[in-house]
């Protein structure tokens, strides 16, 4: 059984080109012309989807083959299918980069791709790398391309004139300040945080809907996956989860596993001094407390409860930013340092500097986990943990997991999916 809705892969030659952009132009757009369209992000990123959460309207999931494996992917481009008149996926990096790639997961699910290639330090040369993009895979569909940053339409004239048979032109968008999306260490500001984002999706929105090349792309099908059952259950348990701009890196998929599990989740923001819910578990997600120091040092009435919550042996789990909070005391790039909840001993600093990235793969008691690491932070835990990722890569990144009674904290992000039955034996009571 399959279903057929159309769809269209953003990839580019690399990052950088303006793939968010232009996938939130394209889903504004025909959001505005009365289409639903769900959107996807190839990878484990959190602030592209944010921002085309807010241009599509609908929650924005990730497709990961490795970290989800195939029957998750599959699943949600049919559900999406069922309920969609368009689907766009956003891919990561360029088109071949990273194991799978953005053209392994067109290939595998039938997607077309349109290429997004940055114009504006070029003339005829792009339609030799839009040329080597249609040509480097076989079995890659590339059906068209979009000229971004143009400077001039005699200027866009030059690129759509340049490609080779066989490749439309999807149009061009322009060097235009005022649809530029702010980015900041670990990338996009989060759209929260952005009080002109609507104004600027518009704008992207308006300059797409200039171009003329407002059909849907070709029908797609997808294939119904194979059904999943998650045990142990998770029925009558309360999951207390921190979601604010100091927790915000929250995977749909994985409050979707929860809740499928049977979990009462309820939702609070530490940020804004709100205490701890009635719970028997809670969830301390990643994002960016080195930005909230004052508001999370102020906060002590939550860390008592939360002490309280781990000495009592009650399950916690803090990923990356949720595990920089737990430590003793955090520090800010610029040397500002502040208490923090005092669950598990040790200092973590925000440097200048990458410190850690790649995908991530967890034997923990309860099973494995998979995930991905991104973080600026050095920690100085003072305690030994209980299981170290691996690498499926081989790169250099490769996270401890710590745990104080029932607690679990590890800068992995993880992908709860990967592994259902461990997500949940995490929270079980």
């Amino acid at each position: 059984m399959s279903r057929r809705c159309p769809a269209l892969l953003v990839s580019a030659p690399a990052s950088g080109q303006g793939k968010t952009s232009v996938t939130a132009a394209l889903a504004r757009a025909h959001t505005r012309r009365g289409r639903r369209v769900r959107v996807f992000k190839t990878g484990p990123d959190f602030l592209d989807p944010m921002i085309l959460e807010r241009a599509s309207g609908a929650p924005v999931y990730q497709l990961d083959p490795w970290m989800g494996g195939d029957d998750d992917v599959r699943g949600r481009l049919y559900e999406a299918a069922g309920e969609a008149d368009l689907i766009l996926v956003e891919g990561v990096m360029g088109l071949f980069d990273g194991s799978p790639s953005s053209a392994d997961l067109a290939i595998a699910y039938g997607l077309p791709v349109m290429a997004v290639i940055d114009g504006s330090a070029m003339a005829q040369t792009f339609g030799a790398l839009a040329h080597g993009l249609a040509t480097y895979r076989p079995g890659l569909s590339l059906g068209g391309v979009l000229a971004n940053r143009v400077g001039s339409a005699y200027h866009a004239g030059l690129l759509r004139d340049s490609l080779p048979p066989g490749l439309q032109w999807y149009g061009s968008l322009p060097r235009d300040a005022a649809m530029t999306l702010p980015e900041r260490h670990l990338g996009l500001v989060a759209a929260g945080e952005l009080a002109d984002i609507e104004g600027r999706l518009d704008a992207l929105a308006d300059a797409w809907l200039a171009q003329g090349v407002v059909d849907l792309p070709p029908a797609v099908a997808f294939a119904a996956p194979a059904a999943t059952v998650t045990e142990p259950r998770l029925d009558g348990v309360r999951i207390a989860i921190a979601r604010d701009a100091a927790f915000a890196f929250i995977y749909p998929a994985n409050l979707d596993m929860l809740r499928a599990a049977g979990a009462a989740l309820s939702f609070f923001s530490p940020v804004a001094g709100e205490a701890l819910p009635p719970c028997d578990a809670v969830w301390l997600p990643g994002g960016y407390p080195e930005l909230h120091l004052d508001a999370l040092s102020a906060h002590a009435g939550l860390r008592r409860d939360l002490r309280a919550h781990v000495d009592a042996a009650r399950p916690l789990l803090a990923e990356c930013g949720g595990l920089l909070y737990a430590l003793d005391r955090l520090a800010d790039r610029d040397g500002r340092e502040a208490p923090m909840a005092g669950l598990l001993p040790g200092r973590a600093v925000v440097q200048p500097r990458l410190a850690a990235l790649g995908m991530q793969d967890v034997r923990l008691p309860e099973g494995t986990l998979r995930g991905h690491s991104f973080h600026y932070a050095q920690a100085n835990v003072e305690a030994e943990p209980i299981a170290v990722a691996g690498n499926p890569h081989g790169g250099p990144t490769a996270e401890s997991v710590y745990r104080r009674g029932r607690m679990t904290a590890s800068f992995v992000h993880f992908y709860f999916p990967s592994n259902p039955g461990t997500a949940a034996r995490l929270f079980l009571p």
